[in-house]
């Protein structure tokens, strides 16, 4: 399942998980045991302070919490080429069970209900592509890391690439005593 996500989103990461901390002690020494005992590598983790939600640093936050921009980019590209190809092969299924169950409106005037069906079938695949490259999971977890920060506490934010390390990374900030937010 991970490997057809991986093609679907273009991401090394496609899952987020942060641990919010109230003192800066506990998210370094949270930091200093994800990267030994889980195995990540410093690429995959950021340490974020109070001060890195100021709108004048909002750049630095972005880049922390969304590192792969160019990743973001494949990303839009291919949910929507993923999308727009299963709505057509989703809309001529559908037309051709309406041909061959002899509806009216499909034996009336064949090339509009085509044109209507696999026309709207292959919006409607795009529309979901479009609301799956927006990633609402990662709207709720950056808003609740950025009021954390707003609180003048710290977070700890977590980038695995693989469902052991994201169970690792959970496990190794719960023990930490953070407060953990991850997406999908």
């Amino acid at each position: 399942m991970d490997y057809l996500l991986q093609g679907m989103f273009g991401e090394r990461s496609l899952t987020k998980v942060a641990g919010i901390f109230r003192q800066r002690a506990q998210a370094e020494a949270s930091l200093e045991q994800l990267r030994f005992s889980a195995g990540l590598e410093r690429s995959q983790l950021r340490l974020l302070r109070p001060e890195d939600a100021d709108a004048a640093r909002s750049e630095l936050f972005g880049r922390a919490v969304e590192p792969e921009s160019a990743g973001l980019a494949r990303t839009l590209v291919q949910t929507h080429v993923v999308g727009g190809f299963a709505g057509a092969v989703l809309g001529l299924a559908l037309f051709y069970w309406l041909a061959r169950a002899d509806n009216p409106l499909i034996t009336s005037s064949p090339v509009v209900a085509f044109i209507a069906i696999v026309g709207f079938s292959i919006t409607f695949g795009l529309l979901a592509a479009g609301l799956l490259a927006l990633r609402p999971d990662h709207v709720l977890l950056i808003s609740r890391v950025r009021s954390a920060l707003r609180e003048n506490r710290w977070a700890v934010v977590v980038h695995p690439v693989n469902r052991a390390q994201t169970a690792k990374a959970k496990e190794v900030l719960e023990a930490g005593q953070a407060e953990v937010v991850s997406t999908v």
